[in-house]
């Protein structure tokens, strides 16, 4: 199991990493905000701990930049034990909050009972909406013709925008994570590019690609899939 350990206290990144790679964990360390995103941007983490003051983007802007398109568990480590503090954080997205100073044994509780609830949790590989479905598990989608369905090909990228939409059914996903999902930090302002690709999947999976009814635009901000009200989702 992969954690992603983001904290600005050298000493703490060390004893963390220490105690939990001697748990069997593997731990990458991020020593700032930016640095903890692209981590699990990159590696995929099953679990962010993760500090709230830190350089760069701070532990809530973290919390919600991840939110936008990601459901990894992420729990707060910090030295910030006030309440609103902790509410904050919840309230943007984090799963857990454990303060300053902390027991091993405390941590490792907390970290096991995340780790058992995504666990828990069926993943739906195959996604239905209208005439399409959207193999996730195999990176097939096909359109229902008739009686025959018809594969659809996407292009790496189109899978990639397709596949992060569909994972976060109704959710908002900004420009800046699908951006920063496909293309990297660097790119998060080519908004333009991300259009292009967006009217490419409604060319080949809306009815009315003129008239989106599952990949819809949120002005300003990003876009959001919509399925069937009848479909719960991936």
């Amino acid at each position: 199991m992969k954690i992603v350990v983001a904290d600005d206290d050298p000493q703490m990144l060390g004893a963390l990493r220490i105690m939990l790679g001697a748990h069997g964990y593997e731990v990458a360390l991020a020593r700032n905000g930016k640095e903890a995103l692209s981590l699990v941007v990159n590696e995929h983490p099953d679990l962010l701990i993760l500090d709230l003051g830190m350089p760069q983007l701070s532990g809530i802007e973290v919390i919600k930049a991840i939110r936008g398109w990601n459901t990894v568990p992420i729990l707060v480590v910090s030295g910030r034990s006030d309440s609103a503090d902790k509410v904050g954080a919840l309230d943007a997205g984090a799963d857990d909050y454990v303060a300053k100073p902390f027991s091993a044994d405390e941590l490792l509780a907390r970290i096991r009972a995340l780790t058992r609830r995504v666990a828990g949790a069926v993943e739906t590989p195959l996604v239905r909406f209208g005439n399409v479905s959207v193999d996730l598990g195999n990176k097939i989608v096909l359109v229902q013709q008739g009686d025959r369905e018809r594969p659809v090909r996407l292009t790496p990228t189109e899978w990639q925008v397709l596949e992060l939409l569909v994972r976060n059914p109704r959710k908002l996903v900004t420009q800046r994570t699908i951006l920063t999902e496909i293309r990297g930090p660097q790119y998060i302002s080519d908004s333009g590019y991300l259009r292009l690709y967006i009217a490419q999947l409604r060319k080949k999976l809306e009815p009315d690609p003129g008239r989106p009814r599952f990949i819809l635009t949120e002005p300003g901000m990003g876009y959001r899939f919509q399925p069937d009200p009848d479909q719960d989702g991936a």
